[in-house]
């Protein structure tokens, strides 16, 4: 394996490392396909078994065609578990609405957890980073001995937070009022739309950094709780 070319600045090395973590478009959209497709059959019908099945089977298909092509399913079984958690939900209660609980509940969560993750100093975005370490043969926690990048990626995980309570503030009002349609529009806006924006704020926050990188100036052990303050 060749050699990374050395950079000059914390910014740059994160960067580099979420390119390799974030999920491209094509994923993203596949996975909300059989959202878009449920919508649109309740809509049109107002059958909540025949919307459940049939995004089902779209979901199925669009994997089926990913192994066929020996392709990754990482994303695609997003969309299929996805819609199979939200059968489950609706099924049970017989409210259309309630097909979007479980989404809105899991938002509600990356954003409490990536809340907590700032304010304990082991920021989500770090672990993403770390995610792509064994890739480029370094230790995936390595990056929480920097109290630098520790700092930086507290500052992006911060956009995920504003994403969580955004995607609440839009999505709790319509699903107690059970507006199904309202709920499916937002759904789908403030999925992939949304998630591209808060990697393109994330990017404007890191193109504008210029935090000083040494991969050698790593934070004491005793020290690694206060990494990130200030």
């Amino acid at each position: 394996m060749a050699a990374e070319a050395p950079v000059a600045t914390v910014e740059e090395h994160i960067r580099g490392r979420l390119a390799a973590a974030v999920g491209g478009w094509r994923g993203s959209l596949e996975a909300a396909v059989p959202t878009a497709v449920f919508v649109a059959v309740w809509v049109w019908r107002h059958d909540l078994r025949l919307a459940l099945g049939i995004a089902g089977a779209v979901a199925v298909v669009i994997a089926a065609l990913r192994i066929a092509r020996r392709e990754s399913l990482q994303f695609v079984l997003s969309g299929v578990v996805g819609i199979g958690i939200a059968a489950v939900f609706a099924l049970r209660s017989g409210r259309a609405q309630d097909a979007f609980l479980p989404g809105i509940l899991w938002s509600a969560g990356v954003g409490v957890v990536s809340l907590l993750s700032i304010l304990a100093r082991w920021p989500v975005i770090g672990f993403m980073i770390g995610a792509a370490e064994p890739t480029a043969g370094e230790d995936p926690f390595g990056w929480r001995r920097h109290a630098d990048i520790v700092k930086v990626c507290s500052r992006l995980t911060w956009v995920l937070v504003g994403l969580a309570a955004l995607r609440a503030a839009v999505m709790v009002p319509l699903y107690a009022a059970g507006n199904v349609t309202a709920l499916g529009v937002a759904k789908l806006v403030l999925g992939w739309p949304a998630y591209a924006a808060a990697v393109a704020v994330m990017g404007g926050l890191l193109l504008r950094g210029q935090t000083p990188y040494d991969p050698e100036a790593v934070t004491p052990p005793g020290r690694a709780g206060s990494a990130g303050r200030g």
